[in-house]
């Protein structure tokens, strides 16, 4: 068995390592690298039989895939190493949203930290239909989603709208279950945070942290971790300007 491939997650938590190390490669002989060797070994992420492999995330495999890392920058003027299109992906976020990736890497340490990240089972949708995550990572998003599909917080927050005096249907597109299917569509709607727990931080979802989402508004709210525009988790706000901006647009060519 070799080691296996890096992912988002672990390349996020290496990214602000460097970003704290001013983007010097990180040393094996450097405490906070066998520091972060630690938590990598602790992620959820991979069979449990890679941890009996000497090279898996130890500190030497680290401070040559931080050097990948830093040879990735767009201002780099040295010979670049083969960190593969993922290391550019990650490296390109935190040129361009260092401070929304530096938050990431802290909720996945607090996640880790406290155990509930562990203590999650994979999830539905928490890898993308083309089989990428956002820069991010899937940590975030599995932590989310199974938030999401809590059945004790949905029917809260069906409450809730309910004691509000207002309609049940998606807060993106307006689209009501019940009016379109009857009594097959009651009571039926989806929930999606917000904003991505690298925003709001791990704590306690709150009823006002979830919107009312149709199944097909909550898919485009995810799927920001496919495109890769930047965007790696929708807001409903963010959905409803799409769906404007393509009206404005018109049909497909």
């Amino acid at each position: 068995m070799r080691s296996p491939d890096w992912n988002q997650d672990e390349l996020l938590l290496i990214g602000a390592r460097l970003v704290e190390n001013d983007w010097r490669q990180l040393r094996v002989y450097q405490q906070a690298t066998h520091e972060l060797a630690e938590l990598l070994r602790a992620l959820p992420l991979h069979d449990p039989a890679a941890r009996d492999l000497a090279e898996f995330r130890s500190a030497g495999s680290i401070s040559r895939k931080s050097a990948d890392l830093i040879t990735s920058r767009r201002d780099y003027n040295g010979g670049a190493t083969k960190g593969g299109q993922l290391t550019k992906l990650v490296t390109e976020a935190f040129v361009t949203r260092e401070a929304e990736m530096l938050q990431a890497a802290r909720a996945i340490e607090a996640g880790i930290g406290s155990g509930q990240l562990v203590q999650i089972p994979e999830q539905p949708d928490e890898i993308g239909e083309d089989g990428t995550t956002a820069p991010e990572g899937r940590l975030l998003a599995r932590w989310a989603i199974s938030r999401e599909r809590n059945p004790k917080l949905r029917k809260r927050k069906i409450d809730q709208t309910r004691k509000r005096g207002l309609p049940l249907q998606c807060e993106v597109c307006a689209f009501h279950f019940e009016r379109t299917y009857g009594e097959l569509g009651r009571d039926y709607i989806e929930v999606h945070h917000v904003l991505p727990l690298h925003i709001s931080g791990p704590r306690e979802t709150k009823l006002d942290d979830l919107a009312l989402v149709c199944a097909n508004c909550h898919r485009m709210c995810h799927r920001g971790r496919k495109v890769h525009d930047g965007a790696s988790w929708r807001t409903p706000a963010a959905v409803r300007a799409q769906i404007e901006e393509a009206k404005r647009a018109g049909p497909p060519s």
